[in-house]
């Protein structure tokens, strides 16, 4: 609203052969406020953030781990596994690549939607935080029994996952604290488009915690 109007009054100044003064305070004031209004946009809405790698540089028929090799490390089983394999891991930088193919017979894919099967947002940050855990734990970053959710910032979904595709995904370590918190930046990508991004800590659980 607060744009259309600024064009509106410009325009007029422009073409008025009746005002022969225009107040150029009221055109500033509306463009200060504009300014204002798209800063709270970008703000609620941010721009994808840049690749933490560039993904073209990977063979991802070549994996590093399989799924065996995952299960060696990561607890998950039957619908929860949420991680195929991993194709890249960079310990000077804690930065691991992985994906997960996702099939049209997934456990949510009958009820999420009816007719149209959406992946779950929630599953795909699933997908991240199996990622970084299979880190954390594979590379001996963090201790305890298990690895949960911690807590998530900054998440986006910029667009829809289907099913009969693969999820690329890339978790990087942020920091590590006392072996008891580790927080990692992920992203998930499909065909190179990225789909989802954010931010996630993951916690030291023990089963003396029961």
């Amino acid at each position: 609203m607060t744009e259309k109007l600024l064009v509106v009054i410009c325009r007029l100044a422009s073409t008025s052969r009746q005002i022969s003064v225009f107040p150029i305070q009221i055109i500033l004031i509306l463009a200060v406020h504009l300014a204002r209004e798209n800063t709270r946009r970008e703000e609620k809405f941010p721009m994808p953030s840049s690749p933490l790698v560039d993904l073209t540089q990977f063979d991802f028929s070549k994996t590093l781990f399989d799924l065996n090799d995952i299960r060696r490390v990561n607890p998950q089983r039957h619908e929860m596994e949420q991680l195929t394999a991993i194709v890249h891991v960079d310990e000077s930088n804690h930065t691991i690549v992985g994906y997960k193919t996702i099939g049209d017979k997934e456990f949510w894919s009958a009820g999420h939607m009816p007719g149209f099967p959406l992946m779950p947002g929630v599953v795909q940050c699933e997908c991240a935080a199996q990622l970084g855990g299979f880190y954390a734990r594979k590379y001996d970053l963090i201790g305890g029994d298990y690895l949960g959710f911690g807590g998530m910032n900054g998440v986006r979904f910029r667009k829809p996952v289907f099913p009969n595709s693969r999820l690329d995904l890339v978790a990087q370590v942020a920091r590590v604290r006392a072996r008891k918190l580790a927080q990692f930046q992920f992203q998930g990508f499909v065909d190179g488009q990225m789909m989802f991004e954010g931010e996630m800590l993951g916690v030291t659980v023990n089963r003396d915690q029961v």
